[in-house]
């Protein structure tokens, strides 16, 4: 099966859209991903994908926590940023959460110990122990198909704005 059909196939999959960080010797470091997810509420544990060439991959491995900052609907250029897409950084307002940095106004921000890494493929899974969290209410910011997207407003709730 080529590589393309596989990544075509696996953008079917809604997703919301994180941003990871760590801190390691005072600085910062940051990654969009969307391979995340919750897998243990007892106790409560997520799981991130980090691949193998990712400047990420080693900041994790040395600091041995990070934090899940998921995306709300106006927070597209931060995804951007992470991700190399933009020709100039944007300036990141970051605070802090369970000794993390973490994304200010993000939809919600998740502080993490590591306590398990996996190898799988060309990808390294780290299984992170929850320490903190902090929430909003915004709604999220969607990745499908390769695009953002957002959620659509129902008419029920366009008329009540």
């Amino acid at each position: 099966m080529d590589d393309r059909l596989f990544r075509n196939a696996m953008g079917k999959f809604a997703t919301g859209v994180t941003v990871i960080s760590t801190e390691h010797n005072g600085d910062i470091h940051g990654m969009t991903a969307n391979a995340f997810m919750s897998i243990s509420l007892n106790p409560k544990l997520v799981l991130i994908s980090i691949g193998e060439k990712a400047k990420m991959l080693e900041k994790i491995q040395q600091s041995k926590k990070y934090a899940v900052n998921i995306l709300s609907h106006d927070q597209q250029v931060l995804s951007m940023n992470f991700a190399g897409q933009l020709e100039k950084p944007v300036d990141v307002q970051f605070e802090q959460l369970g000794g993390l940095p973490v994304i200010k106004d993000a939809l919600a921000q998740i502080s993490c110990q590591v306590v398990n890494e996996v190898q799988a493929g060309d990808h390294v899974l780290f299984i992170g122990e929850v320490t903190d969290i902090n929430m909003t209410e915004q709604d999220p910011l969607l990745f499908f198909s390769g695009k953002y997207h957002q959620l659509a407003q129902s008419e029920e709730a366009a008329a009540s704005s």
